[in-house]
């Protein structure tokens, strides 16, 4: 029965050739940490010509490209002026949390395609500003999810998809780490505007939402807290001088289709981990070990717990080895869908849920109280 089980979920299809005949200029925005990432997979990219590059420090940019070794790269001060000044065909937005939305809307008023770094925005409704910018640019937008691309994240979805489990009723989600509080632009709100919560617990509510089919988020009970973030015994002592986001968030989401969310993040906490992911249905339950950070492969094989012919059975499934890198497949697929026509590899209507609970988490715990999740017309 495991085989049978395991035998529906079969590989996906080879990529197809990339077209070299047409070329796409691109410009990085934010030339932060997390665009070293960007430059290294947009190095590998044969139909791709980095042309431009906008930071606010003074010649941050330019000791970043020269790192990089990509000449003749135009620097400018801010993504305004790189944008007006040239012509271009996509941006990557690597900026800080805070500024996402102006960064994300002004490129697309300007008819550019926009690769957005997670998480999409701080606020719901900055994140329902940028998707009618979208809409009236006709312009691909995707939100920077490169888990999505692990197969063994596609082995959750194709799972819950299959019907294995029946009607998913309950799903119990989170991680973090015992130990893992970053510095720079993470640990303050007029930088990151929030800190756990939008660092890696978009990845574990992304990948479970995405599994289900990323359902309407109706109500949330939201608690969040900075204990070890302030602390100078935990954290270094100027960075806890500076720290005002979150450390540590829980939730109970009820969303549509009566489906329960028991969410739980940390940067920091006394104990290796605030448990598994767990996916419950009437026929079936998943068991997804945890993982310190959910930006990539779950923390171990996952588990099938059935009844079959009157007995309790369970079904391991191997974790699969990813072909290549995450994110250059992330940054391959926002290629594709440009030059192809195709939707989003991650669109922001899903992401715009995603971004509803965690701004809703914020404003219950802000509150003391449940709360109605309300999200603006796109």
């Amino acid at each position: 029965m495991a085989d049978e089980v395991l035998k529906q979920f079969t590989p996906e299809k080879e990529a197809q050739a990339i077209d070299v005949s047409r070329r796409l200029k691109v410009g990085i925005i934010g030339t932060g940490w997390i665009a070293e990432s960007h430059i290294a997979s947009l190095k590998k990219m044969p139909d791709v010509d980095i042309v431009a590059g906008a930071d606010l420090i003074p010649g941050k940019a330019e000791k970043f490209f020269k790192k990089f070794e990509v000449e003749g790269v135009r620097c400018y001060p801010d993504h305004k002026a790189m944008i007006d000044a040239e012509e271009l065909d996509a941006v990557t937005i690597c900026t800080y949390n805070a500024t996402h939305a102006e960064c994300a809307i002004y490129a697309l008023e300007h008819g550019l395609n926009v690769l957005l770094e997670k998480p999409m925005t701080v606020t719901v409704e900055e994140a329902a500003a940028i998707i009618r910018a979208e809409k009236k640019s006709g312009k691909v937008l995707s939100i920077g999810f490169q888990p999505r691309f692990d197969e063994n994240m596609k082995m959750i979805k194709k799972i819950v998809e299959s019907g294995e489990l029946g009607q998913v009723y309950y799903i119990q989600t989170g991680g973090g780490r015992r130990r893992g509080i970053p510095n720079s632009t993470f640990i303050e709100k007029k930088t990151a505007g929030i800190g756990a919560l939008g660092d890696i617990g978009c990845y574990s509510l992304d990948m479970v939402l995405n599994a289900i089919g990323y359902p309407k988020p109706l109500t949330v009970s939201g608690y969040k807290s900075d204990f070890f973030g302030t602390n100078p015994k935990f954290n270094n002592p100027a960075d806890a001088a500076r720290f005002n986001v979150d450390d540590f968030a829980a939730a109970f989401i009820r969303l549509e289709g009566g489906i329960i969310l028991d969410f739980r993040i940390a940067w920091a906490m006394n104990i290796d981990t605030p448990g598994d992911t767990i996916i419950l249905g009437t026929e079936g339950g998943l068991r997804i070990p945890s993982t310190d950070c959910w930006n990539g492969a779950p923390g171990g094989p996952m588990t099938v717990y059935k009844q079959i012919a009157g007995e309790q059975v369970e079904t391991v499934i191997p974790l699969k080895k990813t072909k290549g890198d995450l994110f250059d497949q992330k940054i391959r697929s926002f290629l594709n869908a440009i030059k192809n026509g195709t939707p989003s590899p991650v669109p922001s209507s899903q992401i715009l849920y995603n971004q509803a609970i965690i701004d809703g988490i914020v404003k219950s715990a802000e509150a003391g109280r449940e709360i109605e999740i309300e999200i603006p017309e796109c």
